[in-house]
């Protein structure tokens, strides 16, 4: 990170190593959200799959987008984003939810669960940076804004009664 980027988290009273411990639990999210909707779209079956495949498809390129503005972050503070897939689970505050049942309504119903849990770890970042670090701010109400449409659109299937795709 340049100099006066890093003076202005510091003076702003961030704690800039715990920012990016913090930033790097989210980046871990984030890949496992992207494997769970991938792999989601790949074995869902059942009368909603039609429907549920796209929007898995789509989820897993938004997550993946997440995970690489969250890298570009933590590096401009100065840290280093985790490296090895085996760390991702231990770091991450959301997990993964392998789709052992490859229903389709199960699938949708595990991804709702980590968009809510997602939704509340991207808002305890913006509260830790809210008016302070408005470079991350911006970053992470970005990734809200996702989240939360997310949240909406596998809202919006689970309640769908004839969901079929045609």
């Amino acid at each position: 990170m340049g100099l006066k980027g890093q003076e202005i988290v510091t003076r702003s009273g961030v704690d800039v190593n715990v920012l990016i411990t913090q930033l790097n639990k989210a980046f871990c999210d984030e890949w496992l959200a992207y494997y769970q909707y991938w792999i989601g779209a790949e074995v869902a079956v059942g009368k909603l799959a039609p429907v549920l495949i796209p929007e898995l498809k789509e989820h897993a390129g938004e997550e993946l987008e997440h995970a690489r503005k969250l890298a570009k972050r933590i590096t401009e503070l100065g840290g280093t984003p985790v490296l090895s897939p085996a760390e991702w689970m231990r770091e991450s505050t959301c997990g993964y939810a392998a789709p052992t049942n490859p229903a389709a309504t199960e699938i949708l119903l595990q991804n709702l669960y980590a968009e809510r849990c997602a939704i509340a770890v991207y808002e305890h970042l913006l509260n830790m940076v809210k008016g302070k670090d408005l470079i991350t701010e911006h970053v992470l109400r970005e990734i809200l804004e996702d989240e939360v449409e997310h949240e909406t659109e596998l809202e919006n299937l689970s309640q769908c009664t004839d969901c079929t795709g045609h």
